[in-house]
């Protein structure tokens, strides 16, 4: 599609007082930017104001390069509702197909679509779809017309040229083309037809039916979010500093020593007069008489007895009450709780736990990694003919472990329908997750779908639009889960951290927003030529005075494992359109951080 500019108008009350709020419209700009590379899009939030939101669609229609306004917000049946309203007025024409195929589409997924009243219509040479206000509605409703607005633009634009192409596509008449295959044909994949009969899906919306499916726990909530702190921390009154324990009211000057106490010691309940002091380590419990304690930099020595020990010092400052001392509970009562907010990070759980005496188990997803291939050897045979040594199971076993998440079973499958339908149907008996490698195209021995069917598995997603990974599969049966990746290393390398990792994270209770790799922003340092399909190219990131620029790993072809090596991000390119066949050197590209230590280089 040429360059256009989309315009999303959020439209709420709570949203236009606190912009923080507004998830629908930021997911649109999202969605827009995934779908089509060349697309600009503006944004603004208003108020459900009629007047308001006639004035802002007014501004945008009367701008000639804004061809579709997409409004989320103010669809439904509340007083203040009124997006419908605002928006008919404008309209030259209306779209009730559109509009009807959005409200289909949407009740598949819920009977309270019904109750949404947005309407479609056409404005000038600007196509208007109103959406409702949920970050889940506007995903739906967006995947509906996503295909729907090229061929929709062309017509409004009367671009009678890409108008005719279009129509001889869909009549299957003979046109013209550069020799490519529509990436979401399907077909059954038998001797006459052998296109894939899975469609082939963006990311983010296997990502969305992924967090749709798999079923985050609940366990965590119970046993670790709630759990209330069965000490006090510290457990007594301990000094911050190394120095001397006195009490306030002594004032400076010199005071005798009458012994010391070490971090670990028993609580001290010598009587203290004003003029003594006790010498004390940090992190010991004060002397029961003791309300402070001096730091030994603020003090002099005067005198040492006949063992060497200090008896006299000379206290230089002021006493105070409660100077570095840290009181009963200071750290953490036994009326809060262990965790003031939810991480499931095992650094964080393991470390807090360990503070209060607790060895609570936490539990978390099972999981097993297999690859199939009657050509695949274990690292540890020796080399034979025709055969490949297996890094896949390795490499994913040891990213699970690199994430906190541990793998109970591994295995190598020969490309056999009836050894791969045993191992699995035993393996969902004690996993939760399986993580296949390979099996999962079009070749003759690649079985693992009709093995997932044959168990009653259903497929979600058998193929999606990126490179590398178009195989990757998903599917579930209950609650358990089957993520079927390419077998190519850098394919399953890619795959597992966009896909199975999330999913992983999800299942454990963790955050939405935190289950997939945080994005960072980088700069090319090459240009590159654009796939027909959005790329996850592998780079090693380099910073030079603060910004940050990715350098491709060389040969990216998805069978070169070394290709991971120094790769700190995957950078996300779109796919290649007429407009636009390379990246520039230069520009900027939203990048997946791969590694906690993701900059390799300071210049």
């Amino acid at each position: 599609m040429e360059s256009i500019t989309f315009g999303v108008l959020t439209i709420s009350d709570t949203c236009c007082k606190e912009p923080a709020k507004d998830k629908s419209g930021p997911c649109l700009k999202q969605l827009i930017g995934e779908s089509f590379a060349n697309a600009q899009v503006i944004g603004s939030i208003v108020p459900d104001e009629k007047d308001l939101i006639q004035a802002e669609l007014r501004k945008w229609i009367n701008q000639e390069d804004l061809r579709v306004i997409l409004t989320t917000g103010g669809t439904g049946f509340a007083p203040r509702d009124v997006t419908p309203e605002a928006t008919k007025p404008l309209l030259e024409k209306e779209c009730p197909q559109l509009a009807l195929l959005i409200t289909l589409d949407s009740l598949k997924k819920t009977q309270f679509a019904a109750l949404s009243r947005g309407l479609c219509g056409i404005a000038g040479n600007t196509l208007i779809l109103n959406f409702p206000g949920s970050e889940k509605a506007v995903k739906e409703c967006f995947a509906t017309v996503r295909d729907l607005l090229p061929h929709a633009l062309h017509l409004i634009g009367d671009q009678v040229s890409l108008v005719r192409q279009t129509h001889a596509e869909v009549q299957g008449l003979a046109f013209p083309t550069s020799n490519h295959i529509c990436p979401h044909k399907t077909g059954a994949g038998s001797d006459s037809d052998r296109n894939s009969p899975f469609p082939m899906q963006p990311v983010h919306e296997v990502l969305s039916i992924i967090f749709e499916t798999v079923q985050r726990t609940s366990e965590l909530d119970r046993i670790l979010w709630q759990l209330n702190s069965p000490v006090n921390i510290p457990p007594f009154r301990a000094s911050i500093k190394d120095g001397y324990a006195m009490k306030s009211t002594g004032f400076s000057g010199s005071k005798r020593v009458l012994g010391c106490i070490a971090a670990g010691d028993e609580l001290n309940s010598s009587p203290l007069a004003e003029d003594e002091c006790f010498k004390i380590n940090t992190g010991a419990p004060l002397p029961l008489e003791a309300d402070c304690v001096v730091q030994v930099e603020d003090t002099r020595l005067l005198q040492r007895d006949k063992h060497g020990q200090e008896s006299l010092v000379d206290i230089m400052v002021e006493p105070q009450a409660g100077l570095d001392v840290r009181p009963v509970g200071h750290d953490l009562s036994t009326r809060d709780r262990i965790f003031p907010a939810a991480d499931p990070s095992s650094v964080v759980v393991k470390s807090l736990l360990a503070s209060v005496g607790h060895r609570l188990a936490v539990p978390k997803p099972r999981v097993a990694i297999v690859s199939t291939g009657s050509e695949l050897l274990s690292p540890r045979d020796q080399p034979t003919p025709g055969k490949i040594f297996d890094s896949n199971t390795t490499m994913l076993a040891e990213l699970l472990l690199y994430f906190g998440f541990d793998c109970l079973h591994t295995s190598v499958l020969s490309d056999s329908f009836a050894q791969t339908r045993e191992s699995l149907s035993d393996l969902f008996e004690v996993v939760d997750f399986v993580i296949c490698s390979g099996g999962v195209s079009m070749g003759d021995k690649d079985f693992v779908k009709p093995v997932l069917e044959d168990l009653q598995f259903k497929l979600h997603c058998g193929r999606v639009n990126m490179k590398p990974g178009k195989p990757m599969t998903f599917a579930s049966r209950n609650e358990k889960y089957f993520f079927g990746l390419p077998g190519n290393p850098v394919s399953a390398f890619v795959t597992f951290h966009l896909f199975a990792l999330p999913a992983i994270r999800w299942a454990a209770g963790w955050d939405r927003q935190k289950c997939s790799l945080p994005v960072i922003n980088v700069k090319l340092l090459n240009d590159l030529s654009l796939d027909g399909r959005p790329e996850f190219v592998r780079a090693s990131v380099i910073s030079k005075s603060g910004e940050l620029y990715a350098s491709i790993n060389g040969d990216q072809i998805s069978s070169r494992l070394q290709s991971i090596v120094g790769a700190d991000v995957l950078v996300n390119l779109p796919a290649r359109t007429s407009d636009r066949p390379t990246a520039k050197a230069g520009e900027v590209f939203p990048a997946s951080v791969l590694r906690y230590d993701f900059i390799s280089k300071y210049e």
